[in-house]
């Protein structure tokens, strides 16, 4: 029998929208010089990875007391009316150890608002929850899970804690952002979906399917990546909700790397323009 663990990761390689719509040219910030597989691209990368030693640990370890105990990670603003970042994290990170969310893959999504260049031109409150059980709704039926429309269990305590570190740490509301990859993407749509007058914007790296209508979220800021080599969530998934969201009236960036596979959080949190366009966004009253 498939364990509920499985379950998730199959979903989140799993297409609900099988026709591929190619995106239309957007303008976006301009992206790192180099090929994605060039030595000079590859160079940010590795950059980064000698840069974040010894930040996890400046993450304070908590829990939250919703449906079911949620841990999280914390990092503090360094004063009061900071922004806040939420990260969902991907399948890798599923757990109860309030550790594989910042390790693993989860290290770019994480981090990168922590670095020491980045704290000092945008120091901000970083939210890390981790989740047994996904992100987005799902329903179970013969020990397997399938994901179905509605707000996500998941989203809703992360959202939670969102809301009670505004209260504690005096943040700035509107200023509160979101991003996540593949599983943590698809909490990422349903959150757009479902509550989308919460952020100012939002950053997704190929971020698996859900059955919600992406039509609320029009209006909100979006820098969607995706690899178009990936083999674990096919890139026609990106393709065919930039498709719907700019049907809808919206205008989000899309960045699509050649050649990529599902990593593609590697590149586009490495991307220098991420910070500086992410952190320029605001919610309207």
């Amino acid at each position: 029998m498939m364990t509920r663990r499985n379950a998730l990761r199959a979903i989140a390689s799993t297409p609900l929208l099988a026709r591929a719509v190619a995106p239309r040219d957007v303008p976006a910030p301009a992206l790192a010089p180099g090929d994605p597989m060039s030595s000079e691209r590859r160079a940010l990368v590795d950059a980064f990875t000698k840069k974040i030693a010894g930040l996890p640990a400046r993450f304070e370890k908590r829990t939250h007391k919703g449906d079911w105990t949620m841990p999280y990670r914390v990092f503090r603003p360094s004063g009061r009316n900071a922004p806040l970042v939420l990260y969902l994290h991907g399948s890798g990170g599923l757990g109860d150890d309030n550790e594989k969310q910042l390790g693993l893959g989860n290290i770019f999504g994480t981090l990168v608002w922590a670095l020491p260049e980045n704290q000092s031109r945008f120091p901000c409150c970083i939210v890390v929850p981790q989740t047994d059980r996904g992100w987005a709704k799902y329903q179970e039926s013969d020990g397997a899970a399938r994901v179905v429309p509605g707000f996500g269990d998941g989203a809703r305590l992360a959202l939670e804690i969102v809301r009670a570190s505004v209260r504690e740490f005096a943040i700035d509301e509107r200023r509160i952002y979101v991003a996540g990859q593949s599983m943590g993407g698809a909490g990422v749509w349903n959150l757009m979906a479902h509550r989308p007058r919460v952020f100012a914007a939002a950053a997704i790296c190929c971020g698996s399917a859900t059955p919600d209508d992406v039509a609320p979220a029009a209006r909100m800021p979006l820098w969607n990546f995706h690899g178009d080599a990936d083999r674990t969530v096919p890139v026609a998934v990106s393709r065919t909700r930039i498709a719907a969201l700019r049907k809808a009236g919206g205008q989000p960036i899309y960045t699509e790397y050649a050649g990529v596979d599902h990593n593609v959080w590697e590149w586009a949190f490495t991307e220098p323009a991420l910070p500086r366009w992410l952190f320029a966004q605001r919610r309207g009253a």
